[in-house]
């Protein structure tokens, strides 16, 4: 049994399933993993169940290599332990990681197509550049990480990417700032959508992000 250690990060996710499921952004099945960055290169990590549905002790403490130090993870959750602790090692400003199938901006994911940054929800999160794509690779294996790790590499202002034919994976400064940003994100891809059949979304004027931090100043002081 786990020693349920570190119980406020483990209700912090908790709070961000449910975030999650009350904005509707998840696929039917409600697949989904979630993680928090622990002090020495360590993680909290949804070991198993559905992530809109979690109790306390459907956690486990993994290092960064993989290696887990409390509770037992499903072979499934096994896999993609590097997907998550790749993004912690090459960001050390984040706290947070979400993977999910939401399936607008999913479909954005299975055409191989970025997620355009037209929705002003976006620039609220600091993203100024379209959502890129991390070429597939099956899910966890290290030529996906890999992947994953370039596209950090060359979007390093970029809190989200699509996964190629497989879903998002979001990230920010802690675990309910990730769930809004992919409450953004789903919005954001489902709105794209409709605005094809309109033409088009229109990117933003130049100095959009910096016009919208000014403006935010002044209410957030």
């Amino acid at each position: 049994m786990p020693n349920l250690s570190h119980m406020r990060e483990r209700e912090q996710l908790i709070r961000a399933g449910h975030a999650l499921a009350r904005a509707g952004v998840m696929s039917h099945s409600g697949h989904g993993n979630m993680s928090v960055r622990l002090p020495e290169n360590r993680i909290l990590l949804t070991a198993h169940g559905i992530i809109t549905d979690l109790q306390p002790e459907q956690f486990a403490i993994v290092t960064f290599e993989g290696d887990v130090v409390d509770g037992s993870l499903d072979p499934t959750t096994r896999e993609i332990v590097t997907m998550h602790t790749c993004v912690y090692q090459k960001r050390a400003e984040i706290g947070s990681v979400i993977h999910t199938h939401s399936p607008h901006v999913t479909s954005f994911a299975l055409a191989n197509r970025p997620l355009p940054c037209a929705y002003e929800a976006l620039l609220r999160f600091g993203i100024t550049e379209d959502i890129p794509v991390a070429d597939w690779a099956p899910r966890g294996s290290p030529e996906s990480v890999g992947n994953i790790i370039k596209e950090l590499e060359q979007h390093p202002t970029v809190n989200a990417l699509l996964l190629g034919n497989h879903g998002l994976l979001a990230f920010a400064g802690d675990a309910m700032a990730t769930a809004l940003l992919i409450v953004a994100m789903e919005e954001a891809a489902e709105m794209t959508l409709e605005a094809d059949l309109l033409g088009g979304a229109k990117p933003f004027p130049p100095g959009a992000l910096d016009k919208v931090r000014q403006h935010m100043r002044q209410f957030h002081s």
